[in-house]
């Protein structure tokens, strides 16, 4: 995508004398009064099944015993080993240990 500047042509007083008569003509594009602002509600609220089917909740759905990171020093070598053998290497790895701790 490049980074170029869109020029906006400014408007005259005549163009947007025609706009803004043009949108006062629409029937749809009633400003809301203090009254009806005061009365609004947030969108959640006055419509709660709606708001339920299109909430999504942010990143991954939580597993029930989730991994937890932490800092291990191993050999050079044995990283490399398990590397090698391509993506999924540090399930590997967690398989290994379970194996030896005989869980």
């Amino acid at each position: 995508m490049r980074n170029m500047k869109r020029k906006i042509r400014k408007l005259t007083d005549a163009q947007e004398a025609k706009i803004q008569a043009q949108i006062a003509r629409d029937a749809d594009t009633a400003e809301a009064s203090t009254t009806a602002l005061a009365k609004a509600k947030p969108f959640a609220e006055a419509f709660p099944d709606l708001m339920e089917t299109i909430r999504r909740g942010r990143g991954r759905p939580a597993i029930a015993n989730p991994r937890r990171q932490i800092s291990l020093r191993l050999d050079g070598d044995v990283i490399e080993k398990f590397k090698s053998t391509g993506k999924g290497w540090q399930t590997r790895v967690n398989d290994a240990l379970r194996k030896a701790a005989g869980i």
